[in-house]
């Protein structure tokens, strides 16, 4: 009886939780590509013993340097930030105007001497060379005394440490040798020329050394390789945006295969990260397999069998004590103006003082998911003052807002406004100037479809009856504006006044476009 009670009760919850948007893993043994239909640019991937760990770029968002764990390469879950806080920047605090497009690029991850190394460099200043037991951390981090853009790290077979590092608009491979505790380094030495190289992943397999390089400037990739770190090497073209991706390398699986994992740009959903088998040719690694090679499949057999779905969180009731690893706020936040706990169940975000999206501290993020999504938040407006401005919407070059705006004697009305980021600053349009609405209770939504490249805003007084407002908008990935990031769900709360309320986030639901949704 018991264990009927408790079936039953298993799966009055899996029906009450919300669908997926993407599932890789598809229950057959097979998976499709990409892994993670999100934005995980500048993969790293390594193996250690049973457990694979997968580094990503995260740019201006704190806490920063998301690392993935995952048994099989497809089933992703997220096991730590590195990066708590962003230093060494004020305008990692959002001041002096902010800076979107800094913070830390592409990070290299390794395991040597029963410790996680991981190399990055933020944007502007000197190369770390962050450290810990333990892949949840706590991480401390040495600087070194020169800026290496894109890091790779590489630990040779007799425990010996190197940075490789290029620039595209250079090419110039460049190995950092570090002493015995990766905190200096001791030698640099040009290894290498490949016009347009960047992105550098360096691996060693059967007496060679292989190079992998990302040649942005075609969303390419190629593949080097040398019988010694410091050449001669010999380079071959290999796969492309085209045909898989431009930017990653390969990883060794227990049973002594290979598989590749490698960066394709996507649109606005940002950067994705897919998974391919790898065969051996002549000594080289060819991504596919030999009836297709140099093409990553779209379909394939799981790396590994045997292990179930599994992907970073995304909804939320905000019942925890601490905030889901899925979320980051668009800087450093200001944390005297959040809280978990003044109501317990709910997120309150205090007003920062802003004069719009752009420069408001404590934008609560996550990456949006393709291919089409559907995010829906529950609020209590109670909090609200006159001049509040705080709601839900998309963020990145393109950032829609549906928010409740404080009036006076305790009003309330609803304003859809589109921020669009241009090389002359943030440009926004108020969409919708006020829709009254009346009651303390509020959903909010956002849709995002990625393959018509549009979103929409709606709300609705009961979660049933729904009112779309300001009409559709644009999704984008731009690389010369926006955050250099894919578009991500945002919920806001900001006054123009230094004196604010408080807005009550109930919770926050992620779930697949229902079909028939018009874009």
């Amino acid at each position: 009886m018991f264990r009927a009670a408790a079936l039953a009760l298993a799966a009055s919850l899996a029906a009450a939780a919300p669908a997926q948007v993407w599932r890789s893993n598809q229950g057959d043994g097979t998976y499709r590509n990409p892994v993670l239909f999100a934005d995980y640019p500048d993969p790293d991937i390594i193996r250690v013993g049973e457990d694979f760990y997968f580094v990503s770029t995260t740019f201006a968002n704190a806490p920063g340097v998301t690392i993935l764990h995952s048994k099989d390469l497809v089933n992703w879950r997220i096991a730590s930030h590195v990066v708590d806080r962003l230093d060494g920047d004020p305008r990692y605090d959002l001041k002096d105007g902010g800076d979107y497009r800094r913070g830390f690029y592409a990070a290299s991850l390794r395991r040597h001497n029963g410790m996680f190394y991981l190399a990055v460099t933020p944007v502007g200043h000197r190369t770390r060379i962050y450290r810990s037991a333990k892949i949840e951390g706590p991480w401390t981090y040495s600087e070194l005394d020169r800026e290496a853009f894109d890091p790779a790290l590489f630990i040779d077979a007799d425990g010996t440490a190197y940075l490789g590092t290029s620039i595209g608009s250079d090419g110039t491979v460049t190995l950092l040798t570090l002493n015995d505790d990766l905190t200096a380094v001791t030698a640099a030495k040009v290894a290498y020329y490949n016009k347009g190289a960047e992105g550098s992943k360096i691996v060693r397999h059967d007496g060679w050394y292989y190079l992998f390089n990302a040649i942005p400037g075609k969303l390419a990739m190629t593949v080097s390789r040398s019988r010694s770190l410091w050449g001669p090497w010999e380079t071959k073209a290999s796969i492309d945006d085209r045909t898989g991706g431009h930017q990653g390398a390969i990883v060794d699986m227990p049973d002594g295969s290979w598989y590749g994992f490698v960066m394709v740009d996507a649109g606005a959903i940002g950067r994705m990260t897919n998974i391919s088998p790898i065969f051996w040719k002549d000594g080289w690694p060819w991504w596919g397999t030999p009836d297709r090679p140099d093409h990553v499949p779209e379909r394939s057999p799981k790396p590994i069998a045997g292990y179930p779905f599994a992907e970073p969180p995304s909804s939320d009731d905000f019942s925890s004590r601490k905030l889901g690893l899925q979320w980051q706020w668009n800087h450093n936040p200001d944390d005297g103006k959040w809280s978990l706990k003044e109501r317990p169940g709910f997120l309150r975000l205090h007003a920062t003082q802003a004069d719009g999206i752009w420069t408001a501290r404590n934008t609560l993020t996550q990456k949006a998911q393709g291919p089409k999504m559907r995010a829906v938040t529950k609020l209590d407006t109670t909090g609200i003052r006159p001049g509040d401005i705080c709601g839900l919407g998309s963020f990145g070059k393109y950032s829609a807002q549906l928010s409740v705006v404080g009036g006076a004697k305790g009003a309330r009305s609803l304003r859809m406004m589109l921020t669009e980021s241009t090389t002359g600053g943030p440009r926004t349009e108020v969409r919708v100037p006020s829709t009254s609405i009346a009651g303390r209770m509020l959903w909010l939504r956002t849709d995002m479809d990625f393959d018509a490249k549009v979103g929409r805003v709606a709300y609705s007084l009961d979660n049933r009856e729904w009112t779309e407002v300001g009409g559709s908008f644009p999704l984008a990935f731009d690389w010369r504006t926006g955050t250099f990031q894919g578009q991500q769900v945002a919920l806001s709360c900001y006054n123009p006044a230094p004196a604010g309320g408080y807005l009550d986030v109930d919770s926050f639901t992620l779930m697949p476009l229902p079909q028939g949704v018009r874009p």
